[in-house]
């Protein structure tokens, strides 16, 4: 069984697995850093500053008037929460998008690569000199009528 493990471990896959999760977990940081800190603010300020987050309906219990949603949590009463909702649908549609930019940006620039190194690796044809030498040989080669 020890050796069944070791040959799991050894095998690609699972070395590939775990290096794609480590860098997908730096990539969600950066992605959402990108959303929180760069988009989410200048959206604020098209919308008015607007954060949907605190916008809740109070289901039973007594909230203060104008209390934030936290506070509402800690006041122990129900709410519907449902500006927290919109803001996550929001924030996933956002990063959505910028991972779709990231990608179409990154398939690019490897599509480009890839031409590059099939035209480098294409096999280079016959000079025109070699060809008119051809040319040449097959006529001197053919007898004549």
């Amino acid at each position: 069984m020890l050796q069944e493990f070791k040959t799991f471990i050894a095998r690609g896959n699972v070395l590939d697995l775990a290096v794609g999760i480590i860098i997908g977990a730096a990539f969600t940081a950066i992605v959402n850093s990108m959303v929180q800190d760069l988009i989410n603010p200048v959206i604020g300020l098209i919308i008015g500053g607007i954060d949907f987050t605190n916008l809740y309906f109070v289901m039973s219990g007594n909230v203060p008037e104008g209390a934030g949603l936290q506070t509402a949590k800690d006041s122990g009463a129900a709410v519907f929460a449902y500006g927290s909702f919109i803001m996550a649908c929001f924030n996933f549609f956002i990063i959505a998008f910028v991972v779709f930019m990231l990608v179409k940006v990154v398939n690019k620039a490897k599509d480009s690569a890839l031409r590059k190194e099939q035209v480098e690796a294409a096999p280079k044809g016959p000079t025109q000199e070699e060809l008119l030498a051809q040319i040449r040989d097959l006529l001197a080669s053919k007898p004549t009528i």
